[in-house]
């Protein structure tokens, strides 16, 4: 992430803060929808029709919330309906930059250098928040969304009558319990790392640090009798969850000083994670190196040396284990 302060684009983590030392985090900017007839969604404009090669999605491999478009995109058979250009995972100065030579893909929609000109390019005069995922239009040349629980609802539905697959990881007739899980998870969990790892206050920190375990003990009772959060079928809220449990003990637990235990020291969790990591495409949604070199080298207020660590060494395609 990143906001444009006296002409240099600056890590956003480092300017949502309250008074009192929490990390606060602020609302995507662009919320409009892909649908299948062009119609508007939820929120928005109308005028975004599911079509072959109109959409590009922009990602880090670092990031979790991106991290989601991903899975999903490649459990829908979106692959060919929507070409991907990853950023560098390397943020300094510049944000997130397409720098090939520190391993980004390059922009391969719009030849850019940077992440920022593709907010400037859909508007010129923008000054806010520059995140990852995003949703471009090439047709309409402007960014659909930049909200990843939005994105990956379009790419649940949106392009069916293309792909001519109907699997659905939001059925309507899970949506109550799917949504409360969500509504569990976000703050606990998803946020609740960085609301740790960003406090600038031990209360703070700390509140952040009793939350997020309480709920991960909580979901470790859960799955003793489940395969995934709501049985045995897997939904958006099992994929919301693993792409934070999936870095927890790479980066989370020491980086972010989530240090009570290990998910490898979950009796259920560690199964959880294999389960959902093993089944097809999903483990070449994952990049430790990414993931590893963004948190420890770019994050420079919490790991002034920049150093990255070379561990843990967890093998996620091992069989699927239950402990305790």
């Amino acid at each position: 992430m990143g906001l444009l302060i006296d002409g240099q684009w600056r890590d956003q983590w480092y300017d949502t803060e309250s008074s009192d030392g929490r990390f606060v985090r602020e609302d995507a900017g662009f919320r409009n929808w892909v649908t299948a007839d062009g119609s508007a969604g939820p929120s928005g404009d109308g005028g975004f029709t599911a079509e072959p090669g109109r959409f590009h999605l922009y990602v880090s491999l670092a990031c979790p919330w991106a991290h989601r478009t991903l899975i999903m995109r490649t459990l829908k058979g979106l692959e060919e309906l929507i070409p991907v250009s990853t950023v560098s995972p390397i943020m300094l100065e510049d944000g997130w930059t397409f720098d090939t030579a520190t391993g980004s893909s390059g922009d391969r929609c719009g030849g850019r250098e940077f992440h920022h000109q593709v907010y400037t390019d859909a508007v010129p005069d923008y000054t806010g928040r520059v995140t990852v995922p995003v949703l471009w239009d090439t047709q309409r040349n402007t960014i659909v969304s930049n909200e990843s629980s939005e994105i990956i609802r379009m790419f649940n539905s949106a392009f069916d009558g293309l792909t001519g697959n109907a699997v659905d990881f939001y059925p309507a007739d899970l949506r109550e319990r799917i949504d409360a899980w969500n509504d569990r998870i976000y703050p606990a969990i998803n946020n609740g790392v960085y609301r740790a790892g960003f406090a600038t206050s031990q209360a703070a920190y700390e509140e952040a640090y009793a939350e997020l375990f309480a709920e991960l003990d909580a979901i470790d009772a859960h799955l003793a009798d489940s395969r995934y959060l709501l049985g045995e079928q897997l939904t958006e809220a099992d994929i919301r969850l693993f792409t934070t449990l999936i870095r927890f003990d790479a980066v989370y637990h020491g980086h972010f000083k989530c240090n009570r235990q290990r998910l490898e020291d979950y009796a259920h969790i560690a199964r959880y994670i294999r389960d959902i990591y093993q089944l097809p495409g999903i483990a070449e949604t994952v990049n430790f190196d990414h993931i590893k070199r963004h948190y420890y080298a770019s994050h420079r207020t919490i790991n002034p040396t920049g150093v990255v660590p070379v561990g843990p060494e967890i093998d996620y395609s091992e069989p699927r284990v239950e402990r305790g």
